[in-house]
């Protein structure tokens, strides 16, 4: 039977990538800002791009802060939208705020990354180690992922795969329904295809 997956529109993230990554799986997906569509999914996608306040403030602009809280189905969350699933990111950048509290979903906060003479942002593909779980099924170990991002999730009890870039950081999170990786699938070949692929087949 023909799942019914919905793409969360934030108004923040390059949204078509997401949706075309999936479109190659073969799978149909919705493109969504309405609660009873997002509720009624099989499967949600959380993305983002840009900054944490930014992207809050267009989620509680859309009325959309409880929907999400209120999922119960699995949530994929895609870069930044895995760090707004957090509790709170320090990536304020507006009014001197020290942070932004985000969706509460998995706890955790997101820090500047510490990379000491490496560039910021972490750029470009690197390798993910994953724990043993669903999400990463038949992707092994040291497997190539293509990130773009200057702040993270350090290593902790809710990390499902970690990456280095001058420091340890989550690569993926889990808790409950929602997962989250910082890497973008949607521009990570094969590997990509396969986690969401291993993602619409929780």
């Amino acid at each position: 039977m023909a799942q019914n997956i919905v793409i969360i529109d934030t108004g923040c993230a390059n949204i078509s990538s997401v949706k075309f990554a999936l479109e190659r799986l073969g799978v149909a997906v919705t493109v969504s800002d309405d609660p009873a569509t997002i509720k009624a999914s099989d499967k949600a996608f959380l993305p983002g791009v840009g900054s944490a306040q930014n992207a809050m403030a267009s989620i509680a602009q859309k009325g959309l802060i409880e929907t999400i809280q209120q999922l119960t189905q699995p949530t994929l969350g895609v870069c930044l939208g895995m760090q707004l699933m957090t509790q709170l990111s320090h990536e304020s950048g507006l009014h001197n705020a020290e942070h932004v509290d985000c969706l509460g979903l998995i706890p955790g906060t997101v820090e500047k990354m510490s990379v000491g003479k490496l560039r910021l942002p972490h750029m470009g593909w690197n390798t993910v180690n994953p724990s043993n779980n669903e999400l990463f099924k038949g992707i092994s170990h040291g497997t190539y992922f293509y990130f773009v991002h200057g702040y993270a999730v350090p290593v902790y009890e809710h990390t499902l795969a970690s990456c280095e870039y001058g420091m340890a950081f989550s690569a993926a999170i889990h808790k409950d329904n929602f997962y989250g990786v910082q890497f973008h699938p949607e521009r990570s070949g094969d590997a990509g295809a396969q986690l969401l692929e291993n993602f619409v087949s929780l």
